[in-house]
């Protein structure tokens, strides 16, 4: 599929950027690690940049992978290659912009310095690296040419990263594309060179982006205010379904199975991703592609009508999918993306069986009830705003708080009640392994919500519990409480090595024998190991506490045990 992949030999271009040029390091931060290669700064932002173009033979082609060291599989590069295309229905012409998401090929690794798996950790959920799936950002240019046998330029910039910054990418898109096309690929190495000179993508930061003279800020924390790295207009891509907004809220909260039918690329990517975003910052667990071809690799496994259709978000443009996924429980027709420039007018659900082709009309296809009564207050204040010609950009920001507390009044007495699970601090005992959490129990959750319910900070009435029984059985809930068992059981290992850097080891091991000594240090080891591997929330100074206990009690040993415990390394 890969024509050819160019590039500078390493060393050369953009390679030159090393830890030199890095910002100053935080503290327990970049210090810790190894120098950064070259191409590391780059790989902590994008896997690659391709160019995809029509070949009147191959179809379309990957013209270009850069930096030119970069891998991807066969299948991988498939999938880039049909992605980054619009369906021919759609009728693209000029330049469009638009996302789509696919699997990883599984087996391989990438290995980077280890301050930005750190980093990675410490960012919120909806802003952390996706290990399993790449992102394609894409600007496709399609214009008139009568040079060429096709009659048209056809070509897409892509760029492959694991990071969900649909704002950053599609802005630096914006800037740099139009210039590329112009230009071609001695512009892409110096915009790549430019990349792996930027400062690594660090938590709570505004960082500076210089781009070709253009300078982007990547603001890494939530803002009510201004779009940040990962945010799409809300408002905008809800407009169509103006009236369901809560309904489409439980929905992709639940995980059912949703699809959007958009007449392009640009407007399915930009709905499914609002969609995603709806529920944060709780994570959308499941699958979502925001535009999807029957081209894509799990085209079959995703249309099949042998079992129930699976817990994911797909974004489609094809007519095809209209006849192929009318199965499906829960579909979003969407017409091309306006702001009204007049209230939008109520729109019942539909039934799915009215929705015979792509062309049928706008609007929500489903038969689900929604468990919570509908909250005529956000509706109303976002039609005054159309009325009162508010910027959508002041409709998004109201939208995405709504949500937000939504979410929050959801969430909060499950967190309040896993945080009951926690052992007590006084329970923690350096000499015992570190207590167990206790487990979840369904009926124990829900008697709490009596008195310690949504209710506290929600205004909205419904069937909060038989929501919460819904969502206890989705991936959204089973991902949520993975993570924060993760989370408590790495805490509990913290506290444990707090407890041991707080006893006399020195005077423990002159009552007991060697042996008992030597089993110690060795677990002790395996600790501080444990706390580096796992990026343990221990501070620095109670592991260089431990390191010190390690070494007094290896030097009141024997010399030649001394000498086998200094040369013992863990594994």
């Amino acid at each position: 599929m890969s024509r050819r992949e160019r590039g500078p030999e390493p060393g050369s271009g953009g390679a030159e950027a090393t830890a030199e040029d890095a910002e100053p390091a935080e503290p327990d931060g970049p210090e810790q690690c190894l120098s950064l290669l070259p191409w590391d700064r780059f790989s902590a932002w994008l896997h690659c940049v391709c160019v995809v173009g029509f070949d009147l033979e191959l179809g379309q082609a990957v013209e270009v992978i850069y930096p030119p060291h970069s891998k991807l599989t066969d299948k991988e590069k498939t999938n880039i290659c049909y992605l980054s295309f619009p369906d021919s229905n759609s009728g693209c012409l000029g330049d469009t912009q638009f996302c789509f998401r696919f699997r990883r090929s599984p087996g391989r690794t990438v290995s980077l310095c280890c301050f930005l798996d750190q980093m990675d950790r410490d960012l919120p959920v909806y802003l952390k690296k996706d290990s399993a799936y790449y992102y394609g950002y894409v600007y496709f240019r399609q214009v008139r040419d009568k040079s060429l046998k096709r009659g048209y330029f056809q070509k897409s910039l892509v760029l492959i990263s694991k990071l969900p910054y649909v704002h950053l990418f599609r802005t630096m898109l914006k800037q740099i594309a139009p210039e590329y096309f112009e230009k071609s690929e001695a512009f892409l190495e110096a915009v790549c060179s430019d990349i792996d000179r930027w400062p690594p993508p660090v938590p709570g930061k505004v960082l500076q982006l210089p781009v070709m003279g253009v300078t982007m800020k990547a603001d890494a924390q939530i803002s009510m205010a201004l779009p940040t790295v990962h945010e799409v207009d809300l408002f905008r891509c809800f407009c169509p379904v103006f009236f369901h907004i809560q309904m489409l809220w439980e929905l992709v909260l639940l995980g059912e199975p949703l699809v959007v039918m958009a007449p392009s690329p640009a407007e399915s990517s930009e709905t499914v991703l609002a969609l995603v975003s709806c529920i944060s910052p709780l994570k959308y667990c499941s699958d979502f592609r925001p535009y999807f071809t029957i081209h894509d690799s799990e085209f079959k496994e995703y249309t099949t009508r042998t079992q129930a259709p699976p817990s994911v978000i797909l974004g489609v443009t094809n007519p095809f999918f209209a006849k192929t996924l009318q199965h499906w429980p829960h579909i979003i027709r969407i017409g091309d993306i306006k702001l009204p420039g007049e209230v939008p007018k109520q729109v019942k659900v539909k039934k799915l069986k009215n929705l015979k082709t792509l062309d049928s009309k706008p609007g929500v296809y489903t038969s689900y009830k929604p468990y919570l009564n509908k909250d005529e207050e956000i509706v109303k204040q976002l039609q005054k705003g159309v009325q009162q010609k508010r910027p959508t950009e002041a409709q998004s920001v109201i939208l995405r708080r709504y949500f937000l507390e939504l979410t929050e009044s959801f969430i909060i007495p499950l967190e309040r009640y896993v945080a009951s699970l926690m052992p007590l601090q006084k329970c923690i005992s350096p000499w015992k392994s570190p207590p167990q959490l206790r487990q979840f129990s369904q009926d124990d959750f829900m008697k709490t919500l009596e008195k310690a319910g949504p209710q506290l900070t929600s205004g909205l009435k419904g069937d909060w519990i038989g929501l919460y029984r819904h969502f206890l059985k989705s991936p959204n809930f089973d991902g949520w409480f993975r993570s924060r068992q993760k989370e408590m059981t790495q805490k509990l290992e913290a506290l444990h090595l707090e407890a041991l850097c707080n006893e006399n080891l020195v005077f423990w091991c002159q009552k007991h024998t060697e042996v008992e000594t030597v089993d110690l240090v060795l677990k002790l080891k395996n600790k501080l190991l444990q706390a580096d591997r796992e990026h343990l929330p221990v501070k620095t100074d109670t592991l260089k506490k431990l390191q010190t206990h390690i070494n007094d009690i290896i030097l009141a040993l024997p010399d030649d045990l001394q000498d086998i415990l200094l040369k013992t390394g863990t594994t």
